[in-house]
């Protein structure tokens, strides 16, 4: 069904193309990106300049693994100027997305294929809820926007990409991502210290896990009830079993969850401890930002900061 509306969207704008060159000389330059993060690294680079038309896709609080474009969505990207999405295995409708587009000169940024062979695979930790058994390919860890030495990688490689797009403005765009990535840097350095003085070195979480790739930056463990793209919503007695046991081994004053309400999981993890204290901590993985949320001022920093808050709270 998602590869026919595609290709349907597709042909109406084929059909009506000889109407758009014209307009498209006379419009900013278009970027659509597909998730907050990277809407908000992208308005970071473009400062000021009021030679941009930034769009971000998931603007509606919709996660990245249950994402379905509509009809509007499609046009937006068929006569954007620069796409840039996260690039795992939930953007697999891009390929269908992108092959006939309207504007010959778009250009479509994939971060993972930026980041390379940093990229890590998903990966299944002691206690974890199993995948069904017929889930043989290797996934990657889609959440590559929760590593600030990301974020300062992806940042230069939009930067690279509007430059391209409008020269004109290159160097006011360098200016401004060279001074968030120093932003970002320091960031990076407060996280490394929180690690490196913190009394525990485990997080637990009773909840699906995305910062696989902020533990790894900081040399952290982690257990966790799910892997960061699973479906899953219950846990099963085993699970949660091995968990509680785990905080109880570790003695860990904390059991933690992403943002949502639903935190059903970890409070059963908690009554299922010895002496059932822990504190249930959420941390933002930034996956239900709203366009709302971006009026009211939602920002990629400072969202990583008050997330080191809790980190820092969970492992002392």
């Amino acid at each position: 069904m998602k590869r026919f509306l595609i290709a349907a969207v597709i042909l109406c704008l084929c059909l009506s193309s000889f109407s758009l060159p014209a307009a498209m000389a006379e419009k900013k330059i278009s970027v659509v990106a597909t998730t907050f993060p990277i809407y908000d690294w992208t308005r970071q680079v473009m400062g000021d300049t009021d030679a941009v038309d930034l769009t971000m896709l998931l603007d509606s609080g919709v996660d990245l693994h249950s994402f379905n474009p509509t009809a509007t969505d499609i046009m937006k990207i068929a006569t954007c100027d620069l796409f840039v999405y996260v690039g795992g295995e939930s953007d697999d409708w891009v390929e269908d997305a992108t092959k006939q587009v309207i504007n010959a000169d778009m250009e479509a940024v994939n971060l993972m294929e930026a980041l390379g062979e940093a990229a890590k695979e998903e990966e299944l930790v002691e206690g974890m809820e199993e995948e069904d058994e017929g889930e043989a390919e290797t996934e990657f860890d889609e959440h590559i926007w929760l590593s600030l030495r990301n974020a300062a990688l992806f940042t230069q490689t939009i930067c690279d990409a509007l430059s391209q797009k409008d020269p004109a403005n290159a160097g006011i765009y360098q200016a401004n991502a060279d001074a968030y990535i120093e932003q970002l840097n320091a960031l990076d350095a407060c996280y490394a210290e929180m690690a490196a003085e913190a009394a525990y070195k485990t997080l637990l979480f009773g909840d699906r896990f995305p910062f696989r790739y902020l533990v790894d930056d900081y040399g952290l463990r982690y257990y966790a009830a799910f892997k960061g793209c699973s479906a899953e919503t219950e846990a099963s007695f085993k699970t949660v079993v091995f968990l509680a046991g785990k905080v109880d081994e570790l003695e860990l004053p904390a059991v933690m969850t992403i943002e949502g309400t639903n935190h059903r999981i970890a409070e059963t993890i908690v009554q299922s401890t010895q002496t059932r204290d822990q504190k249930i901590l959420a941390v933002n993985s930034m996956q239900s930002v709203t366009s709302g949320d971006v009026k009211d001022g939602a920002d990629y920093l400072d969202i990583m900061e008050k997330n080191l808050a809790v980190f820092r709270e969970a492992l002392n």
